[in-house]
């Protein structure tokens, strides 16, 4: 077995069709020195923006970070937020050229106001989660198609906004399996049966209590909850589990392989955007050949190395490899 530092070796160059719900995250920073006299609400003074990629574009950006090639395929509409985050995807180093547009669809974006040492006063969001037209349907359709041609691996970012429909999930499925590439999905929504025709699914601990209606409160019932959503769609399943770590059911093989990885301990910051930092990890790697379990190995330290930054954050092979520690 290679070790994960050999592993971060391959990563690099791997081409991956990144498909999914796009969104901008919105930092209004600010200080508060006194309390509303209108209502009993801090009064934010506003000092500076900030913007950064969210959803499916930070798994784009997390793959190009760790060496990667990313072709980002979703949603945009033709707003000012759109132009934002085009710009934000260019000073990435992603090409926004496989965007569908809808011109009437606003572009999801997360508009959050922050005071000092990062604290969150509140979260303000503008967007849509209605099905998107059988025009856009069929155009981002014929866009996974493209994109998915000559890539390693194929992952889908799912917020439930409306681009991950059954027929471009349908379309991933036949081109992975036409193509013989891993297909990597992390799921939103309760119905696990839109989501066959993956390799792996990437469900947090709440997103699978929902697709198994079960309560998950140990490993115990992590392992019900996994064999669970194999049962239902054939895919292997990594259950990710914040400080509990991971659950790993890897079904590449006739035997099923289980494995508890606990969490990697760190003081953590924030943990928005950690779940695209893993899906941009297991996909490189299972594009680079790994096994399931090594790749849950690697996405989980680089998840720890993230959980440390505030806001959603990205982290450079030379990072990951420094967090590896030799293993």
């Amino acid at each position: 077995m290679s070790t994960l530092g050999e592993l971060i070796a391959k990563l690099a160059g791997r081409r991956i069709a990144v498909v999914g719900d796009v969104m901008l995250d919105h930092f209004l920073y600010g200080q508060v020195d006194r309390i509303s006299p209108e209502a009993p609400v801090p009064v934010v003074r506003f000092d500076h923006d900030q913007y950064r990629l969210g959803g499916a574009a930070n798994v784009a950006r997390n793959v190009v970070t760790l060496g990667g090639q990313a072709l980002l395929v979703g949603i945009a509409g033709e707003d000012e937020t759109a132009k934002l985050l085009r710009q934000e995807l260019r000073t990435a180093s992603l090409d926004d050229a496989n965007l569908v547009v809808e011109k009437t669809r606003a572009t999801t974006r997360k508009l959050r106001i922050v005071t000092s040492r990062n604290q969150q006063v509140a979260r303000v969001d503008y967007e849509e989660d209605s099905e998107p037209s059988a025009a856009t349907i069929e155009a981002l359709r014929r866009q996974v198609g493209i994109v998915g041609n000559g890539a390693h691996a194929i992952v889908m970012s799912d917020y439930g906004k409306g681009t991950v429909a059954p027929v471009v999930i349908a379309a991933a499925g036949i081109v992975a399996k036409s193509a013989g590439i891993p297909l990597v999905i992390d799921p939103k929504l309760p119905n696990i049966a839109r989501y066959r025709g993956a390799t792996l699914i990437t469900p947090n601990h709440r997103e699978a209590e929902q697709m198994t209606q079960m309560a998950i409160r140990s490993t115990v019932d992590a392992r019900k909850a996994a064999r669970l959503l194999h049962e239902k769609i054939g895919a292997s399943v990594i259950i990710t589990w914040g400080e509990h770590g991971m659950w790993v059911l890897d079904a590449s093989s006739t035997t099923l392989f289980e494995e508890a990885l606990p969490a990697v301990t760190r003081e953590v910051a924030d943990v928005t955007g950690a779940g695209d930092t893993v899906a941009a990890v297991l996909s490189l790697a299972l594009a680079a050949g790994a096994k399931i379990v090594d790749a849950a190995r690697l996405a989980n330290l680089a998840a720890s190395v993230v959980v440390t930054r505030f806001g959603p954050a990205t982290l450079t092979a030379a990072e990951l490899r420094a967090a590896t520690n030799g293993k």
